[in-house]
């Protein structure tokens, strides 16, 4: 029997466990998962088959340590852009010369710009030719332009050194195998490459794509719990003052943690207590969601996470409970979001259906303990700072998990110490890398869908994240378009989001609103110029045009007819779907999106039905009217 199929056999045993709240056996938990977590770490994104390739005379060519300095470089490039990619992965590419020296790197900033291996190409120029590329992960063209291989192979790059293959099946080996087709040699790290230093070069490459690894497998958000607790274990005072544990340097690395997550979450408890703000403050960019998770709504009415102004509130809560605080909660522009039951698990993986990559959980004790007892934890970061503070009943990080013997105790797995200013920090795995069961359908399937949508019928295609088979019909998708102004004159925007964001605001005099033009325009990605749009028309709505409401379809509409006119392999996809109904899955998007329980509008896919059928009927000159074909 292969190594994967082994480990499928030993996954199937430890998943129960960890998934179980009630087994009280967490010794016998962690002892498995110890065991098995370097064996996941060196084969979880490994070729799904028995055998391994092994070409030792290619490796030869190359000097073995160099190939292994350059993929680490990659990796740590590609984590530069950790918390402004979400939900898609992070990618680097360095490109070294026949020489060893390095002609160019790159990294991906936000979905919708420039891939990493584009901006190394641009950056090396004509020494790419004959030279090696460095990817921490396989590339993920899922647009049907595959612009990231295209670059390597048109700037004469001979050879790829790859960490990683892509966590998603359906894009899994795609790259690779185009590559090898053009002539290129590709060494994927665990394959054709073997031995301890690779191993070590491959676990940097897992751990830049943590989120996406765990969120794949798991189908919850990759959860980090973080906490500050005195050197006598306490995170507050007997009074609950907790203001401040740790040192300034520790509180700064707490907003970068916050600044790579896509929510923060918080019990009810911690809200009453410390009233946070739960904000990265890193200066702009991205502002992870703050979520507060209470059973009851005993919450306060005057509280910081109800100000909106720079980032949105979601409350989790019990159904039924407090209907007049939700109406006030409502008035506020706060989300309520009701479980049946609320734990931990079921709120992680509504979160998973929402798209959220990784979740930071700032939470108190009781929180903490229910969360772990979930496993829905998967990373532990603990700043301990060299106070004590005693007292029989202050606070501890994780409260009752029903254990009564020290060899029923959790013990985390690759731990690391770093001394920040004058504390400690302990970080570790509660759970190890897991092997990844595919679990997005394969691209010849009947229906694209993100993992969690379960389709009604094989005639209905669901479209929602941009690394989906038909994530190119979500208008974030990077394909820029060429759209007329009010002097007809026509402007180049950077996706088919930029220009319907930048219109909430067209027509209006004060030059408030023009600035808010120009910097959509400019945005880097179609996140952020959604983050702008949004934001503005939140903050001064005296901006938005007054007749937005009713335009706004018809503004998605031209810019949709646009890009699939002027992309051919975009127009044959959508063509492709005929006798088919085209599904926007998002679960929280009521208008644009079909809504979590099929409640919302679907604009979105209405659009592009109505599109399909009107290219369908006319010759394909005939839509060149609403835009400038690029």
């Amino acid at each position: 029997m292969g190594i994967l199929p082994c480990l499928a056999l030993v996954y199937k045993k430890i998943v129960p466990l960890i998934i179980s709240s009630k087994d009280n056996n967490y010794k016998a938990q962690q002892q498995i998962q110890q065991e098995n977590t370097r064996m996941a770490l060196s084969f979880a994104l490994g070729p799904y088959s028995s055998s391994v390739i092994c070409r030792t005379t290619n490796i030869n060519k190359h000097s073995h340590a160099q190939d292994l300095s350059y993929i680490r470089r990659a990796a740590d490039l590609s984590d530069k852009s950790a918390g402004f990619t979400s939900p898609h992965p992070n990618f680097g590419c360095v490109i070294a010369t026949r020489s060893g020296e390095v002609a160019g790197e790159g990294y991906l900033y936000a979905q919708g710009t420039k891939p990493a291996e584009g901006l190394a190409v641009e950056a090396a120029g004509e020494r790419c030719r004959g030279a090696t590329a460095y990817l921490n992960m396989e590339p993920g063209d899922c647009h049907w332009d595959h612009t990231a291989v295209s670059a390597l192979v048109q700037a004469g790059i001979t050879r790829a050194v790859v960490g990683i293959r892509h966590p998603l099946q359906h894009l899994r080996g795609n790259a690779i195998r185009a590559l090898r087709s053009q002539g290129l040699q590709v060494d994927v790290l665990g394959e054709d490459m073997q031995s301890k230093i690779v191993e070590e070069a491959r676990k940097a490459c897992l751990l830049v794509n943590l989120p996406l690894i765990y969120r794949a497998a798991s189908r919850v958000p990759f959860s980090v719990l973080k906490y500050a607790m005195t050197l006598d274990g306490k995170i507050a005072a007997s009074s609950g003052h907790a203001a401040w544990i740790s040192s300034k340097l520790s509180r700064n690395r707490v907003f970068e943690l916050r600044g790579r997550s896509d929510a923060i979450i918080v019990g009810g408890n911690t809200m009453r207590r410390d009233d946070p703000r739960l904000t990265a403050r890193h200066g702009g960019g991205h502002m992870p969601i703050r979520i507060v998770m209470s059973q009851t709504l005993d919450l306060p009415k005057e509280a910081n996470l109800w100000d909106l102004s720079e980032v949105s509130t979601i409350v989790v809560t019990q159904r039924g409970a407090r209907r007049s605080f939700q109406r006030f909660l409502a008035s506020k522009g706060v989300e309520v979001v009701e479980f049946d039951i609320l734990n931990p698990r079921d709120v992680m993986e509504y979160f998973h259906d929402r798209g959220y990559l990784s979740i930071l959980w700032e939470c108190g004790g009781t929180l903490a303990a229910s969360a772990i007892s979930s496993g829905v934890i998967h990373k532990v970061f603990a700043f301990v700072a060299p106070k004590i503070i005693g007292g029989k009943n202050a606070p501890s990080p994780v409260g009752e998990l029903g254990m009564v013997e020290m060899s029923q105790a959790l013990d985390l797995i690759d731990v690391c110490f770093e001394q920040v200013g004058p504390d400690m920090l302990i970080s570790g795995f509660l759970q190890p890398i897991p092997d990844l069961t595919p679990t997005i359908p394969s691209e010849d399937e009947t229906f694209a869908i993100d993992p969690t949508v379960i389709p009604f019928e094989s005639s209905i295609i669901f479209f929602y994240k941009t690394w989906d088979p038909y994530g190119a019909f979500s208008n974030f998708s990077p394909h820029p378009i060429q759209m007329p102004d009010e002097d007809s004159n026509y402007a180049t925007w950077s996706s088919v989001e930029h220009y319907y964001q930048a219109n909430k605001f067209l027509g209006i005099s004060n030059p408030m609103a023009q600035d808010c033009i120009e910097q959509i325009k400019l945005a880097k990605s179609p996140e952020e110029a959604a983050r702008m749009g949004r934001l503005t028309q939140r903050r001064h709505p005296n901006l938005v045009r007054s007749d937005w409401e009713s335009v706004k379809i018809d503004v998605m509409y031209r810019a949709l007819k646009c890009k699939f006119s002027i992309y051919p392999h975009l127009n044959s996809m959508l063509l492709s779907t005929a006798g088919s109904v085209l599904v926007e899955a998002s679960p929280h998007d009521l208008f644009w999106g079909g809504g979590r329980d099929g409640e919302g509008l679907n604009y979105l896919g209405r659009l592009l039905m109505q599109l399909r059928s009107e290219f369908l009927g006319e010759s394909p000159a005939a839509s060149e009217s609403t835009c400038l074909a690029l």
